[in-house]
C-alpha cells in the first residue's frame, strides 16, 4: 500500500500579513489545497513561489525553502508537488496563523 502523497516540508506562509490572507483565513480549513505559482519576475527573489487560496494571494513559500520548488514549477512539473493547509490558528499572530504542508504527489494513483 502506498500513500497518496508524502509530506516533504511544512512552514508558515511568508508575508501572510501583507496579502489577502486576512480576508479568507476564517474560511480556510485543514486539508484545503492551495495553488503554487512561480513568480519568475519577482524583483526580490527569482525563485519566489506564491500561495493562493482561490483568487486570494496568501503570501509566499519562505525563501529558504523555495529554490527546488521554483525549478519544478518552471520546468512544468507542477503535478509532482502540492500544498495543503495543515493548521489554522485565528488567535496566533498574523504571520503564524496558517501552517502549510508541502507534499510530493504519488504518481501511482
Amino acid at each position: 500500500m502506498y500513500e497518496r502523497s508524502k509530506q516533504i516540508d511544512s512552514f508558515h506562509i511568508h508575508g501572510f500579513q501583507f496579502w489577502d490572507g486576512a480576508l479568507v483565513v476564517a474560511s480556510m480549513k485543514v486539508g484545503d489545497a492551495l495553488e503554487l505559482r512561480a513568480e519568475e519576475d519577482n524583483p526580490h527573489d527569482a525563485d519566489a513561489v506564491a500561495l493562493f487560496f482561490g483568487n486570494a494571494k496568501l503570501g509566499y513559500v519562505p525563501a529558504c525553502k523555495n529554490a527546488l520548488l521554483a525549478q519544478l514549477l518552471y520546468f512544468g512539473h507542477k503535478d509532482v508537488v502540492e500544498a495543503r493547509v495543515l493548521q489554522v490558528d485565528l488567535e496566533a499572530d498574523p504571520w503564524n496563523q496558517v501552517r502549510i504542508g508541502l507534499y510530493m504527489t504519488d504518481a501511482r494513483r
